[in-house]
Protein backbone atom coordinates (compact mmCIF):
# COMPACT_ATOMS: atom_id res chain seq x y z
CA UNK A 1 0.00 0.00 0.00
CA UNK A 2 2.91 2.34 0.77
CA UNK A 3 4.43 1.70 -2.66
CA UNK A 4 1.03 2.30 -4.26
CA UNK A 5 0.63 5.66 -2.50
CA UNK A 6 4.18 6.86 -3.20
CA UNK A 7 4.13 5.95 -6.89
CA UNK A 8 0.41 6.75 -7.30
CA UNK A 9 -0.40 3.34 -8.72
CA UNK A 10 -4.02 2.71 -9.58
CA UNK A 11 -4.41 -0.74 -8.01
CA UNK A 12 -7.36 -2.54 -6.44
CA UNK A 13 -7.26 -3.23 -2.71
CA UNK A 14 -7.77 -6.96 -3.33
CA UNK A 15 -4.47 -7.07 -5.21
CA UNK A 16 -2.70 -5.31 -2.33
CA UNK A 17 -4.13 -7.90 0.08
CA UNK A 18 -3.04 -10.79 -2.17
CA UNK A 19 0.47 -9.35 -2.49
CA UNK A 20 0.69 -8.89 1.28
CA UNK A 21 -0.55 -12.46 1.83
CA UNK A 22 2.24 -13.83 -0.37
CA UNK A 23 4.76 -11.86 1.67
CA UNK A 24 3.24 -13.10 4.94
CA UNK A 25 3.44 -16.73 3.81
CA UNK A 26 7.20 -16.32 3.40
CA UNK A 27 7.47 -16.76 7.18
CA UNK A 28 7.46 -20.54 6.51
CA UNK A 29 10.94 -20.17 5.02
CA UNK A 30 12.20 -19.96 8.60
CA UNK A 31 11.26 -23.61 9.09
CA UNK A 32 13.10 -24.85 5.99
CA UNK A 33 16.58 -26.30 6.19
CA UNK A 34 18.27 -23.92 3.74
CA UNK A 35 21.47 -21.87 3.85
CA UNK A 36 21.72 -18.07 3.85
CA UNK A 37 22.26 -17.77 0.10
CA UNK A 38 19.24 -19.92 -0.68
CA UNK A 39 17.17 -17.90 1.79
CA UNK A 40 18.22 -14.69 0.02
CA UNK A 41 17.18 -16.11 -3.38
CA UNK A 42 13.82 -17.26 -2.01
CA UNK A 43 13.18 -13.81 -0.50
CA UNK A 44 14.08 -12.11 -3.77
CA UNK A 45 11.72 -14.36 -5.75
CA UNK A 46 8.92 -13.78 -3.23
CA UNK A 47 9.35 -9.99 -3.38
CA UNK A 48 9.18 -10.07 -7.19
CA UNK A 49 6.09 -12.27 -7.00
CA UNK A 50 4.49 -9.86 -4.51
CA UNK A 51 5.05 -6.94 -6.87
CA UNK A 52 3.75 -8.74 -9.96
CA UNK A 53 0.62 -9.96 -8.16
CA UNK A 54 -0.06 -6.51 -6.71
CA UNK A 55 0.82 -4.22 -9.63
CA UNK A 56 0.88 -6.62 -12.60
CA UNK A 57 3.74 -6.72 -15.10
CA UNK A 58 3.73 -3.91 -17.66
CA UNK A 59 7.40 -3.59 -18.50
CA UNK A 60 10.79 -4.13 -16.86
CA UNK A 61 11.30 -0.49 -15.79
CA UNK A 62 7.83 -0.32 -14.20
CA UNK A 63 8.40 -3.56 -12.27
CA UNK A 64 11.93 -2.67 -11.12
CA UNK A 65 10.73 0.68 -9.82
CA UNK A 66 7.98 -1.02 -7.82
CA UNK A 67 10.49 -3.52 -6.38
CA UNK A 68 12.92 -0.72 -5.50
CA UNK A 69 10.31 1.20 -3.50
CA UNK A 70 9.14 -2.02 -1.82
CA UNK A 71 12.67 -2.61 -0.52
CA UNK A 72 13.17 1.03 0.46
CA UNK A 73 9.92 0.99 2.45
CA UNK A 74 10.87 -2.32 4.08
CA UNK A 75 14.32 -1.00 5.02
CA UNK A 76 12.85 2.15 6.57
CA UNK A 77 10.26 0.20 8.58
CA UNK A 78 12.75 -2.51 9.57
CA UNK A 79 15.30 0.06 10.71
CA UNK A 80 12.79 1.86 12.91
CA UNK A 81 11.49 -1.38 14.43
CA UNK A 82 15.05 -2.55 15.11
CA UNK A 83 15.78 0.75 16.87
CA UNK A 84 12.63 0.44 18.98
CA UNK A 85 13.52 -3.14 19.84
CA UNK A 86 17.00 -2.09 21.00
CA UNK A 87 15.59 0.79 23.04
CA UNK A 88 12.72 -1.02 24.76
CA UNK A 89 13.47 -4.77 24.81
CA UNK A 90 15.80 -6.50 27.24
CA UNK A 91 14.87 -10.13 26.70
CA UNK A 92 13.98 -12.17 23.64
CA UNK A 93 12.34 -15.59 23.48
CA UNK A 94 11.85 -16.74 19.92
CA UNK A 95 9.87 -14.08 18.08
CA UNK A 96 8.62 -12.40 21.28
CA UNK A 97 10.47 -9.60 23.07
CA UNK A 98 9.90 -8.84 26.75
CA UNK A 99 10.51 -5.75 28.82
CA UNK A 100 9.81 -6.13 32.53
CA UNK A 101 7.57 -9.08 31.74
CA UNK A 102 5.52 -7.22 29.11
CA UNK A 103 5.68 -8.21 25.46
CA UNK A 104 6.12 -5.09 23.34
CA UNK A 105 5.92 -6.80 19.94
CA UNK A 106 2.21 -6.18 19.75
CA UNK A 107 2.63 -2.54 20.77
CA UNK A 108 5.39 -1.98 18.21
CA UNK A 109 3.76 -3.83 15.31
CA UNK A 110 0.19 -2.66 15.81
CA UNK A 111 0.80 0.95 16.84
CA UNK A 112 4.28 1.98 15.72
CA UNK A 113 4.42 0.30 12.29
CA UNK A 114 1.43 2.12 10.71
CA UNK A 115 2.63 5.43 12.17
CA UNK A 116 6.13 4.90 10.77
CA UNK A 117 4.81 3.99 7.32
CA UNK A 118 2.37 6.92 7.37
CA UNK A 119 5.19 9.36 8.20
CA UNK A 120 7.45 7.84 5.55
CA UNK A 121 4.80 7.94 2.81
CA UNK A 122 3.90 11.52 3.70
CA UNK A 123 7.52 12.65 3.50
CA UNK A 124 8.12 10.71 0.27
CA UNK A 125 5.10 12.34 -1.37
CA UNK A 126 6.25 15.74 -0.09
CA UNK A 127 9.67 15.19 -1.65
CA UNK A 128 8.12 14.04 -4.91
CA UNK A 129 5.66 16.92 -5.13
CA UNK A 130 7.76 19.81 -3.85
CA UNK A 131 11.45 19.11 -4.14
CA UNK A 132 11.17 18.29 -7.83
CA UNK A 133 10.62 22.05 -8.24
CA UNK A 134 13.89 22.94 -6.48
CA UNK A 135 16.78 24.22 -8.58
CA UNK A 136 20.31 25.48 -8.02
CA UNK A 137 20.82 28.83 -9.70
CA UNK A 138 23.88 30.97 -10.43
CA UNK A 139 23.17 34.69 -10.90
CA UNK A 140 25.81 36.60 -12.89
CA UNK A 141 25.63 40.33 -12.14
CA UNK A 142 26.92 43.21 -14.27
CA UNK A 143 29.86 43.90 -11.92
CA UNK A 144 31.15 40.32 -12.28
CA UNK A 145 29.65 39.13 -8.98
CA UNK A 146 28.18 35.63 -8.94
CA UNK A 147 25.42 34.76 -6.48
CA UNK A 148 24.61 31.09 -5.91
CA UNK A 149 21.05 30.55 -4.66
CA UNK A 150 18.55 27.78 -4.02
CA UNK A 151 15.45 28.43 -6.10
CA UNK A 152 11.87 27.17 -6.20
CA UNK A 153 9.78 27.12 -9.36
CA UNK A 154 6.51 28.82 -8.44
CA UNK A 155 3.80 28.49 -11.08
CA UNK A 156 2.05 31.38 -9.36
CA UNK A 157 4.88 33.80 -10.09
CA UNK A 158 3.88 35.51 -13.33
CA UNK A 159 5.57 38.87 -12.70
CA UNK A 160 6.74 40.69 -15.82
CA UNK A 161 7.93 44.20 -16.41
CA UNK A 162 5.36 46.17 -18.46
CA UNK A 163 8.02 47.63 -20.73
CA UNK A 164 9.74 44.69 -22.40
CA UNK A 165 7.68 41.83 -20.89
CA UNK A 166 10.74 40.37 -19.21
CA UNK A 167 10.02 37.68 -16.57
CA UNK A 168 10.96 38.60 -13.00
CA UNK A 169 12.45 36.20 -10.48
CA UNK A 170 12.32 37.14 -6.81
CA UNK A 171 15.47 36.94 -4.67
CA UNK A 172 15.71 37.47 -0.93
CA UNK A 173 17.28 40.83 -0.05
CA UNK A 174 19.69 39.07 2.35
CA UNK A 175 21.29 37.23 -0.56
CA UNK A 176 21.91 40.43 -2.51
CA UNK A 177 24.18 41.96 0.12
CA UNK A 178 25.66 44.76 -2.00
CA UNK A 179 24.85 48.33 -2.94
CA UNK A 180 21.97 48.23 -5.39
CA UNK A 181 22.90 51.58 -6.87
CA UNK A 182 26.04 50.03 -8.32
CA UNK A 183 23.91 47.73 -10.49
CA UNK A 184 21.61 48.48 -13.41
CA UNK A 185 18.27 48.86 -11.64
CA UNK A 186 14.73 49.93 -12.46
CA UNK A 187 11.36 50.12 -10.72
CA UNK A 188 8.58 47.83 -11.92
CA UNK A 189 4.93 48.40 -10.92
CA UNK A 190 3.13 45.33 -9.63
CA UNK A 191 -0.34 44.43 -8.39
CA UNK A 192 -0.92 41.74 -5.76
CA UNK A 193 -4.02 40.36 -4.10
CA UNK A 194 -3.77 42.68 -1.13
CA UNK A 195 -1.33 45.34 -2.24
CA UNK A 196 0.39 47.06 -5.12
CA UNK A 197 3.46 49.21 -5.53
CA UNK A 198 6.88 49.40 -7.14
CA UNK A 199 9.33 46.51 -7.14
CA UNK A 200 13.02 47.35 -7.33
CA UNK A 201 14.66 45.12 -9.94
CA UNK A 202 18.23 44.41 -11.04
CA UNK A 203 19.21 43.71 -14.62
CA UNK A 204 21.59 40.72 -14.44
CA UNK A 205 24.16 39.72 -17.02
CA UNK A 206 22.75 36.20 -17.19
CA UNK A 207 21.30 33.43 -15.01
CA UNK A 208 22.32 29.78 -15.13
CA UNK A 209 19.76 27.24 -13.90
CA UNK A 210 21.30 23.82 -13.26
CA UNK A 211 19.63 21.19 -15.38
CA UNK A 212 18.05 23.80 -17.63
CA UNK A 213 20.74 26.12 -18.98
CA UNK A 214 21.45 29.82 -19.43
CA UNK A 215 18.61 32.34 -19.30
CA UNK A 216 18.88 35.94 -20.47
CA UNK A 217 16.49 38.84 -20.87
CA UNK A 218 14.99 38.70 -17.38
CA UNK A 219 14.97 40.76 -14.20
CA UNK A 220 15.76 40.05 -10.55
CA UNK A 221 13.19 41.46 -8.18
CA UNK A 222 14.49 42.30 -4.70
CA UNK A 223 12.12 40.76 -2.15
CA UNK A 224 11.90 42.71 1.09
CA UNK A 225 9.95 39.87 2.71
CA UNK A 226 11.52 36.57 3.73
CA UNK A 227 10.75 33.73 1.34
CA UNK A 228 8.84 31.28 3.51
CA UNK A 229 9.85 28.07 1.71
CA UNK A 230 12.23 25.52 3.21
CA UNK A 231 15.83 26.30 2.18
CA UNK A 232 14.79 28.67 -0.62
CA UNK A 233 16.02 32.20 -1.25
CA UNK A 234 14.84 32.63 -4.85
CA UNK A 235 11.45 32.24 -6.57
CA UNK A 236 11.67 31.37 -10.26
CA UNK A 237 9.20 32.60 -12.84
CA UNK A 238 6.75 30.08 -14.31
CA UNK A 239 7.95 30.87 -17.87
CA UNK A 240 11.66 30.32 -17.24
CA UNK A 241 11.62 26.56 -17.81
CA UNK A 242 9.59 26.73 -21.00
CA UNK A 243 11.50 25.96 -24.14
Amino acid sequence: MSVSLILRRNVKIIRIILGALIGALSIFLLFMNINSFELFIYKLVISILMIIVTFKYKNLEYTLKNIFYLYITSIVLGGFLYMLNIEFSYKQEGLIFYHNGLSINFIVLIIASPLILFAYVKQALNLKNNYSNYYKVDIYLKDGTIKKVNAFLDTGNKLKDPYKKRPIILVDRKVLNFKYDEQSTLLVPYDGINNHGLLKCIIPDQIYIYGVGVKNNLLIGISNENIDIDGVDCILHSKLLEG
